[in-house]
């Protein structure tokens, strides 16, 4: 199997340095010296697919833009590069959401992906108008993708659940293809919601033992629904020629931030109700020292960023080390991004792919499938 790489958007903005901003933090702590226009974000994107990434995430939350506005503008300047969109169940009714998707497939030639974010900050969702507590988030959520999925299959749904309540919901057309749901969490709510309803779990890098309890915990609990899901794995990445490079980068980054700073992003961020970002804050505990918690994982982007906080950092041959060991794990989608984010794109897309595509794990999107061998009958000899 061909493992599955994509890029991300820093819809909020993009930087030489660490831009912080995230998952239980506060609008207006992104920034950045490069703003998220759409010229930049254009550069980035055509980069992406030109190296072979097959999608690019875009974040959701009151620190960026808009992820389908952003992503529907940005779509018809590329050509096979598919959009995975980020957005939150809660904010949006089950039905316009089928719809919205339907029109976006029809609009971009099949390239939506969704990310799913329940949402695991309170004081976030009240600011939105949500007023649901975690628990019952994560409940709506279940209704939610179980109304979209009747929905896409070309259903007239009438469904009514502790939550939501639709009457005579039809798609005039539903989409084509229907796009993959992709979906990310650590409580045994998530867990649920992931088994029952979506094409692949996600995880924030941890090191590879507690990646393989985690992937372990939701097949198990997939498998109980009858279904089975695609793994992947979210990371930074910083890859360079030499390891010594690329941690000099990493010092560099490190260098950057101030510990001023520093301590007022822990402070917003312990008190998130995500058990993932809990397991993130958990690697470093907010110490400058002791970042590299496994062999070329450094935890050095979580003192100053929500959500994901470890990237690969290492030589060309190093990072693919580490992809090929999640790997094994299971794990065969990569989400990646990197400061700034046109620059590590193409140290990654010249640096790593070429290692992995001569391992025989990765080839390019517009490279054609090797056609498997067919058997030819044998000739008679009057056959010509």
């Amino acid at each position: 199997m061909s493992l599955t790489f994509h890029w991300f958007l820093p819809t909020y903005g993009d930087s030489r340095d660490v831009v912080g901003g995230g998952h239980g933090l506060p609008a207006g702590s992104a920034g950045g010296a490069r703003p998220a226009t759409l010229a930049y974000l254009r550069q980035i994107v055509h980069a992406a697919e030109h190296l072979g990434f097959v999608g690019a995430l875009t974040p959701t939350g009151a620190w960026c833009e808009d992820a389908w506005l952003t992503t529907a503008m940005l779509a018809d300047t590329t050509e096979r590069l598919k959009f995975l969109v980020a957005f939150r169940p809660g904010l949006v009714s089950p039905t316009l959401a089928a719809q919205m998707a339907a029109t976006f497939q029809r609009h971009s030639r099949g390239r939506l992906l969704l990310n799913v974010v329940t949402g695991g900050e309170s004081h976030e969702q009240r600011a939105y108008g949500d007023f649901l507590d975690k628990e019952a988030r994560y409940a709506r959520t279940d209704e939610f993708l179980h109304i979209i999925r009747a929905l896409w299959r070309g259903d007239s749904v009438d469904f009514t659940g502790e939550h939501l309540r639709v009457e005579g919901a039809l798609l005039n057309r539903v989409p084509d293809p229907v796009p993959d749901i992709y979906f990310g969490g650590s409580s045994p709510a998530a867990g649920r919601v992931a088994a029952r309803h979506v094409d692949a779990y996600l995880t924030w890098g941890e090191p590879p033992a507690a990646v393989a309890e985690k992937i372990a915990w939701v097949n198990d609990l997939a498998a109980a629904e009858g279904r089975t899901l695609r793994q992947g794995i979210r990371l930074h990445v910083i890859s360079r020629d030499t390891a010594e490079q690329a941690w000099a980068q990493a010092r560099r980054l490190l260098d950057g931030i101030d510990q001023q700073t520093v301590e007022q992003v822990q402070a917003g961020l312990a008190r998130s109700e995500s058990e993932g970002q809990k397991r993130m804050l958990a690697l470093h505990g907010g110490r400058r020292d002791d970042l590299e918690i496994y062999p070329n994982l450094w935890a050095g982007v979580g003192l100053v960023r929500g959500g994901a906080g470890t990237a690969l950092v290492g030589s060309h041959a190093e990072v693919a080390d580490r992809i090929e060991e999640y790997h094994r794990l299971g794990i065969t989608e990569f989400i990646l991004s990197g400061h700034p984010h046109v620059e590590e794109a193409y140290w990654f897309g010249e640096g790593v792919l070429p290692i992995l595509h001569e391992r025989g794990l990765w080839r390019h999107p517009a490279e054609p499938a090797i056609a498997e061998p067919t058997s030819i009958p044998f000739a008679s000899a009057g056959a010509r």
